[in-house]
């Protein structure tokens, strides 16, 4: 490789990192020019644009498949109906749910207002349809006249009908169930001029299995298309679909074997001489896929062929300086890199994934119309890179304008449009004008399109869109052609108002914590070695508070001496005020994340957490303590209560004294101090105790709450154990406890502070585990449930009060579920928690690992899977176990250990009774795509947090207030608006300002006088 060109190829990567971090504005700033049309330039495009803009409403009118999804937009919520029954439709096997999932998306939509209302006859024909679907599944008069009319055609009238409409649906967007099929609707008339891109619905594999078979799926496609070259038709893969873990974490085993079967691809593609195209995927796997690629290129046996290409996301921040890497690699490869530029197909759930990281910045723009000036200047370096074939893929006809304004004469390139999406635009450039264009073309089977559909009708519906603007009869053509420059320039460049920084998610309030981003190569190296340092010895806050607790081994003796202290400085210290007391917490708050890398090296080796578990720990800390300041602020500020005139009644919310904060090892930061500062800012002192496996992480906060300005007396730290614990809470002169732990700690504590009848009655407020349970019914999408259940049940080796131990399966689903599980299961790292590549570490100590151990190998003949862990440590391999029923469940197991028993469909209701008849209620978790089952669950299930369509884990402070009922916990829940005031006493305050000389205020009133 050349000196220049390996100086271009490195400067357009640091240039990557660059700009991932930079401010929207910023890097606006330097697109903006390039992306900015002369009023010449610009009066011909928009004339142009006029026309095309013409030709689209003539090929919409024509076709009653577009008039249908114009009259049915995703602004609508009969659009938004639809979406969803084609989603989940197909996939549902027992005609039971199907009925349900109808009723569900059709009985609430106003479908009798969009009557008439097309220019179409087949449209509003099926609208009728629509309407009398919708009063089938009601439970009105009309409904069971409809139902007797229709009962002789037999009961599966509806259902039938609208698997035929989905299956229409489907065949709009999907080129065909298999390549043979897809090539040959390629050869039909409306088709003709155009090539197309086949891409084989490799979403992502969840399994090794899957990416296998998404091979088989690719290379057969090759052999396909390379039998006819003639055609010019191309293949586009996804590497997610390659490797169920294409991660950046998985970097060492993820990127090599994909190198070698995009070796094998691309090898393949270049013997038939047709081109080979990888796909873009989220902002995080772009450098993996940079690095990928660049291997590929430069393998000799592929020297000579032109016909390697990437995708680029225009709404990435790095786009730019990612076609100039491309022009560098062809550069020094002696090939032309075919790029395909596109808008972006993951913007929403990027955005979501950046706030709850707690990056500092977005990676992608926040506004549509900065995704479009950033698509013109990349689109600008294209038409001027020598060593890039430029592919232009979008349905905008002001961007078609612009470019073939820029090019000029030239027609080295081409355009690429969705299947079933941009008719009209393209046809006359094609067949008359003699521009290329090609079909991105989706094949596979019509059930495995749903992830791909609904995608990419969100991202060309939404209503910023130009395909929706389109649609949209009250846009005039001025307002649908409006310069993306004018816009962002009129704004200045800024960030969308709406999408605040992550860091501001919370608002003026409070900070959202800081993260890491573990997607960064360089930065999770960093982080890895940080959290495998040894020092030489323990920090010295840490390690003078432990011995200095552990000087006698008279545990009763110093509990009593240490509730002493701390009683001692509560009037000091509930006397400096609300104001202050907060100001130490978000002082406090800021000293955990200067000393984020030593807490989370700390938890790693001590708590034995993985690097993403340590994180979190680190930031929930940080959220309490800046979330309870600002609810201290804003809620426990004196109160003047309504009364008679003449009198003034103050509620004031003190703190009640010493209280004693008993803290579990499995979040031996976050619970530590989420109690600890909830008790602090209230008016309390507190005695902080934490786990006897963890003491060192809770020294070290303590070290740094006295620093933020906590009085040493107002917090002392109590090392010990269950002696140490019962001393402290037996101790007649504390106030209050604090509890996280087991459910009998929880009833011995209890006991205890009602025993001693001379003893005031105080507050426990206690947060236990629980049965947690998942219902899945055969509306979920496998993929998701699996992924949401090996996260909810494994993660943390199975050790959070919230981890899933109950995954309850619909029947019809449950073997194909478990099939996909069990091939999951096989892609996790059992190992080192220090080692990024990590999924899941050892528990805690060795009894809890004998205690595991011996009940997994009681249940050996149940076991569904297993996987292998190192058999030196405490490493207890993630299990999942048959159940015959709900009920044989009958504890919790503190460990990755899953169960696994089934329902049947109509059974619902049911099935959550028997989960509340265990008595725990502290998680549960539904998937399903019916409305009404998730409303019925809410109602009916007796648990403190219900994750619908999502993990069970990972509750956020302030967002997802966490606690549970029954046996889980006592309330309030931690990280909620209820929680401060149970730490405080109430008092009123009556005066009756007339006994002073009378009533000034009423007198002030009487205007008749004596």
């Amino acid at each position: 490789m050349a000196t220049g060109v390996s100086d271009a190829t490195a400067t357009a990567r640091a240039e990557i990192s660059r700009l991932f971090r930079m401010p929207e504005p910023d890097v606006l700033s330097g697109l903006l020019k390039d992306a900015r049309l002369d009023s010449g330039e610009r009066a011909r495009v928009e004339n142009r644009a006029l026309g095309m803009l013409a030709e689209l409403r003539s090929a919409q009118s024509s076709g009653w498949v577009n008039q249908f999804l114009q009259e049915y937009r995703l602004n609508t919520s009969e659009g938004v109906a639809l979406l969803s029954l084609a989603e989940a439709f197909l996939r549902v096997p027992d005609p039971e749910t199907a009925d349900l999932l109808i009723a569900d998306k059709l009985g609430n939509a106003d479908w009798r207002a969009h009557t008439g209302k097309s220019h179409s006859k087949l449209v509003n024909s099926a609208t009728w349809g629509l309407v009398i679907g919708r009063a089938l599944v009601s439970d009105t008069q009309q409904a069971s006249v409809l139902k007797k009319l229709i009962s002789r055609a037999g009961e599966p009238f509806v259902r039938q009908a609208v698997g035929a409409a989905m299956r229409m649906m489907g065949e709009i967007f999907v080129m065909g169930r298999t390549i043979e099929e897809a090539i040959g609707r390629m050869r039909k008339p409306e088709n003709k001029g155009f090539t197309a891109s086949f891409d084989m619905l490799g979403e992502a594999a969840r399994t090794f299995p899957d990416a296998e078979r998404y091979f088989r799926a690719y290379e057969d496609a090759i052999h396909a298309v390379g039998k006819v070259p003639e055609a010019g038709h191309s293949i586009s893969v996804k590497l997610s679909a390659l490797h169920p873990r294409y991660e950046v974490a998985q970097y060492d085993r993820c990127v090599s074997s994909l190198i070698e079967q995009v070796e094998a691809l691309a090898t393949l593609a270049a013997n038939y001489g047709i081109a080979f195209t990888i796909d873009a995927e989220e902002t995080e796997r772009l450098e993996m896929s940079l690095d990928i690629i660049g291997t590929v290129a430069a393998l000799p046996a592929l020297k000579g062929w032109d016909g390697l290409g990437m995708a680029i996301q225009a709404y990435g921040k790095r786009a730019r300086p990612t076609i100039a890497w491309a022009d560098a690699v062809g550069r020094a490869t002696g090939r032309r890199i075919a790029a395909r530029l596109v808008k972006g197909a993951y913007w929403d759930s990027e955005i979501k994934r950046a706030q709850e990281q707690g990056l500092h910045e977005y990676p992608l723009f926040t506004r549509k119309a900065a995704t479009d000036v950033s698509y013109l200047a990349c689109a600008k370096d294209m038409l001027a890179a020598p060593n890039i074939y430029p592919a232009f893929a979008t349905h905008n006809a002001l961007t078609v304008a612009t470019i073939l304004e820029w090019a000029g004469e030239s027609r080295d390139f081409e355009f690429q449009r969705l299947h079933g999406m941009g008719e009209g635009l393209y046809e006359t450039l094609v067949r008359e004008q003699g521009y290329h264009t090609r079909i991105y073309a989706p094949v596979g089977g019509h059930r495995d399109l749903l992830a791909y559909l609904v995608r990419r009708l969100l991202e060309n519906g939404a209503n910023s869109s130009f395909v929706h603007q389109l649609a949209d009869e009250h846009m005039t053509d001025a307002e649908i052609l409006a310069d993306p420059v004018e816009k962002i320039a009129a704004v200045g460049g800024t960030r969308h108002p709406g999408i605040p920084l992550p860091k501001d998610l919370f608002g003026p309030a409070r900070k959202n914590s800081e993260g890491i981003d573990l997607n960064d190569k360089t930065e999770l190296a960093r982080v890895a070695r940080q959290v495998s340092f040894v020092p030489s010895e323990v920090e010295g806050r840490s390690r003078n508070r432990i011995s200095t607790s552990l000087d006698t081994n008279d545990e009763s003796g110093v509990a009593r001496e240490i509730v002493s202290r701390a009683l001692s400085a509560y009037p000091a210290w509930e006397a400096a005020g609300i104001d202050h007391r907060a100001a130490c917490l978000d002082r406090l708050a800021d000293l955990l994340e200067q000393e984020r890398d030593a807490l989370m090296r700390i938890a790693v080796q001590e708590a034995k957490k993985t690097i993403p578990d340590a994180l979190g720990e680190v930031r929930e800390a940080v959220d309490f303590c800046r979330y309870y300041a600002q609810q201290a602020r804003d809620g426990l500020q004196p109160v003047e209560l309504p009364g008679p005139t003449g009198e003034r009644n103050l509620l004031r919310m003190e703190g009640r004294g010493t209280w004693v904060c008993i803290a579990p090892w499995n979040f031996p930061l976050a619970i530590f101090l989420g109690q600890v500062a909830a008790a602090l800012v209230t008016g309390n002192t507190v005695v902080a105790k934490p786990a006897p496996q963890t003491p060192e992480i809770a020294a070290y906060a303590v070290g740094l709450a006295h620093s933020a300005g906590i009085p040493e007396d107002a917090l002392i730290l109590a090392i010990g154990g269950p002696e140490m614990g019962a001393a402290l809470t037996a101790d007649p002169r504390i106030a209050g406890v604090a509890f996280t732990g087991s459910t009998a700690t929880a009833k011995r504590i209890a006991r205890t502070l009602l025993e001693d009848e001379e003893r005031p009655i105080i507050p426990l407020i206690a947060e236990t585990g629980g049965i947690n349970a998942m219902i899945v019914d055969s509306t979920a999408l496998p993929e998701q449930v699996v992924q949401d259940v090996v996260t909810s049940a494994f993660r943390s080796a199975g050790q959070r009060c919230s981890a899933l131990r109950l995954l309850v399966l619909q029947e019809e689903i449950a073997d194909r579920t478990l099939e996909m599980l069990s091939g999951a299961m096989d892609t996790l790292i059992v190992g080192d928690p220090a080692d990024p590549r990590t999924d899941v570490g050892p528990v805690i100590d060795r009894q809890a690992y004998d205690r595991l151990m011996t009940y997994r190998e009681t249940q050996q003949g149940r076991w569904i899977k297993t996987i292998d862990a190192p058999r030196a440590g405490l490493f207890v391999p993630p299990t999942a176990i048959r159940l015959d029923a709900i009920e044989d469940l009958k504890r919790e197991w503190f460990g990755p250990i899953l169960h696994v028993a089934t329902w049947k469909a109509g059974q619902l209701e049911d099935t959550i009774r028997r989960i509340n008849r265990s008595g725990f209620g502290l998680t549960m978790g539904l998937h399903s795509r019916i409305a009404r089952s998730a409303d019925d669950v809410e109602q009916l299930a007796r648990v403190g947090n219900l994750y619908v369509n999502r993990s069970m884990i990972g509750a956020i402070v302030g967002s997802q207030p966490f606690g549970g009922e029954g046996l889980s916990g006592t309330g309030p829940k931690a990280g909620g608006p209820h929680y401060l005031p149970r730490f405080c006493a109430e008092r009123v305050t009556s005066t009756d300002t007339t006994s002073s000389g009378g009533n000034a205020t009423l007198l002030s009133l009487n205007d008749v006088g004596i």
